[in-house]
């Protein structure tokens, strides 16, 4: 068979696999989301942290549990690596700087995942366990919530009332990120993930010295890591490391994983607005957007220049053998059009064109089909930007799912798209400026840019993967996209929230025969052209500079 087919073909079981999964799991988060019952341990947590998990709230509420739940976060994470090195478990690792322990700490709880560090020989098992494990479920579920408030704010009328962010919350651990990561943990253990607490061990000579590996908890870090879009690995190899991911079928299960609740969220927001229909469309213009994406990257790497390239099958520089160009190929587009952030594969060895695929697809704002909760409230913000350009077109004012698209509501849509590419370019701009930053870079040339390019267009959009030949742990990095990070996480959550607010109290308008219906091809394809076309005007230049430069040069 060969390695054009096999990638082809891995494509196929992949798209089955999130076919069979999409409906029952979509019913199911609609049902967790929809239900006023609480489990018991639930009601403990309730009572733990001082909640009432049967309170309305506004936008307002909401956004303070959002911002102090995550604030608390930050606190909490950053005490602990500057802790670890009194701490019980730590595998003899000193504690963490405060620049590079402020880095990890924004980066896990805003769902990035960015690593300017080696996990194995940095974070012990406290640390991984006990703080960014930890994070990696609830950022996952306070991404979720956000996205659960908005669909409640196109549901629901004349209220403004967008249900309880600690309930959201909770549950989207408990029910719904607990359970897929506890059986995905297994499936990883049984195809050869290790999982254990165990110490740092001796494993032979390498080059002249010994060569050490260390345990720890990497099949259920693993889990959690694909099933709730974070990325960040134990191992600095990360997905490309055997311990992680082991075998062909490991590497597929993890891009499933890290695909079904984003896509099966779409049906989630059909149940809950009344419309299975518009659940379809927008999973539509994700899928669209997803096949081109894979399509593109895998033409751009199997492309043959030369008979190096042809022997090797591809452009394998930078690429495990175990799961080759169609392997590393979806994995690389999967991971960078949500929020995972995770690498079986060293980007910064892909083609210009190839590395180009991955730093576009974070820019379109990590929305096809994006985050867990952050993809499905990042693409119906589009989706009201699309209404609002149509509504322009005919002449009317703008509705979507029988609410008016009026002045207030597009404000918040257009504060929400501007954010991150304004911190994207900026830090880029000032960072290409400055003196100090450059010297991170190991390339010069357009190579080089795109390293700092992409390094800030991970952090502001929460990906968390990296072109990997940027010396990122230096103040000035560890700093600057630590804020990038928090601000790319949480002023975007504003004016979703307040989006969602806006439209909870408002009273429906009834459809007409002038209403642009929003469930058909028609809308699908003028959302899919509104994406691509924002974001090309907005990052063309500087793509220009880096990626596609680097490719049309080789």
């Amino acid at each position: 068979m060969g390695p054009v087919l096999a990638g082809v073909l891995q494509l196929l079981a992949l798209i089955a696999a999130l076919a069979l999964a999409y409906i029952p799991l979509g019913n199911y988060m609609a049902k967790v989301y929809s239900s006023d019952k609480h489990w018991r341990v639930e009601k403990w947590i309730y009572k733990g942290i001082g909640a009432n998990p049967d309170t309305e709230m506004r936008w307002p509420a909401y956004l303070r549990g959002v911002l102090a739940f995550s604030a608390a976060g930050v606190l909490f994470l950053y005490l602990l690596q500057r802790l670890q090195g009194v701490l019980p478990g730590s595998l003899g690792f000193a504690s963490i700087d405060a620049d590079q322990a402020f880095n990890t700490a924004a980066s896990f709880v805003t769902n990035t995942n960015w690593q300017s560090y080696y996990g194995e020989q940095a974070m012990g098992h406290v640390v991984q366990v006990g703080g960014l494990a930890v994070q990696n479920f609830v950022s996952a579920a306070v991404g979720m919530a956000v996205a659960v408030a908005l669909v409640r704010g196109f549901a629901r009328s004349r209220s403004g009332e967008l249900g309880n962010f600690w309930s959201d919350m909770v549950r989207g651990v408990t029910r719904v990120l607990l359970p897929l990561a506890f059986v995905a943990a297994i499936v990883l253990v049984a195809c050869g993930a290790i999982q254990n607490f165990s110490g740092i061990h001796e494993v032979g000579q390498f080059m002249g010295g010994s060569q050490q590996w260390n345990g720890g908890a990497v099949a259920s870090t693993e889990a959690i890591k694909e099933v709730g879009t974070n990325g960040g690995g134990v191992f600095n190899a990360n997905s490309a490391h055997p311990f992680e991911n082991p075998t062909p079928f490991t590497n597929l299960f993890e891009i499933f994983l890290l695909l079904v609740i984003p896509f099966a969220l779409t049906r989630t927001f059909g149940v809950m607005v009344g419309s299975i229909k518009q659940g379809y469309a927008i999973l539509a213009t994700m899928a669209t957007i997803w096949l081109g994406f894979t399509a593109l990257m895998m033409w751009t790497e199997f492309a043959h220049h030369g008979p190096a390239f042809e022997i090797a099958g591809g452009a394998m520089e930078g690429k495990e053998n175990r799961f080759g160009v169609g392997g590393s190929s979806i994995f690389a587009v999967a991971t960078t059009l949500t929020s995972t952030g995770a690498v079986n594969s060293f980007h910064s060895s892909f083609t210009g064109l190839g590395g180009g695929i991955t730093m576009l697809g974070m820019q379109l704002g990590e929305i096809a089909p994006g985050g867990v909760g952050s993809g499905l409230y990042g693409m119906l913000i589009m989706a009201i930007i699309a209404v609002f350009i149509a509504g322009l077109m005919v002449g009317r004012t703008p509705e979507y799912l029988g609410k008016k698209i009026g002045t207030r509501e597009i404000k918040f849509a257009a504060c929400y798209i501007l954010i991150t590419p304004a911190l994207v370019l900026v830090l880029t701009a000032v960072a290409m400026a400055l003196p100090t930053p450059g010297n991170s870079m190991t390339n010069s040339g357009a190579h080089g840019f795109s390293e700092i390019l992409y390094a800030y267009t991970s952090a502001s959009n929460n990906n968390g993967s990296a072109f990997a030949g940027l010396n990122a742990d230096t103040q000035w990095f560890n700093s600057t996209l630590g804020i990038a990070m928090l601000l790319g996480r949480f002023l975007p959550m504003v004016f979703v929230l307040a989006l969602a607010g806006s439209l909870a109290e408002q009273k429906p308008v009834p459809a007409t025969a002038g209403t642009l219906r929003t469930e058909k091809p028609l809308f699908t394809g003028l959302l899919v052209g509104a994406i691509l076309i924002i974001t090309g005007l907005t990052y063309f230049p500087a793509l220009a500079l880096g990626p596609l430069a680097e490719g049309l040069a080789s």
